[in-house]
């Protein structure tokens, strides 16, 4: 496990050092979002190595949710589960504004809570 020293100013200036670890802060925050509103969270991977950050169940359906913290928003495994799967939709979190393409719903990452 790798620890890091990070200060309050770090993450909020987002000093370059934080990169290594941003991903994985950011699911944290998701995850922790989601289990405040009431979801047990799973994963999933394919045997080829393809991953969903996280799949919750609302209404008896299994909804895919995909986690982004970088500028590059590209989600190849969440492309690959829909095709896989059909699920009815599909949540990607990411810095981009709210919207609905491609039965993908894309939700910022501030408002993880209204998950």
């Amino acid at each position: 496990m790798v620890y890091k020293d990070l200060a309050a100013n770090d993450i909020l200036y987002m000093v370059e050092e934080i990169n290594d670890f941003k991903g994985g802060m950011v699911e944290n925050y998701v995850n922790t979002q989601l289990i405040m509103n009431g979801y047990n969270t799973y994963y999933w991977e394919s045997e080829r190595g393809a991953e969903i950050d996280f799949v919750i169940q609302r209404d008896g359906k299994l909804i895919p949710i995909e986690v982004k913290s970088a500028d590059n928003t590209k989600a190849k495994s969440l492309k690959l589960y829909m095709q896989t799967y059909n699920p009815d939709y599909a949540i990607k979190l990411s810095t981009k504004n709210f919207g609905f393409e491609d039965k993908k719903k894309t939700v910022p990452l501030y408002a993880a809570f209204c998950i």
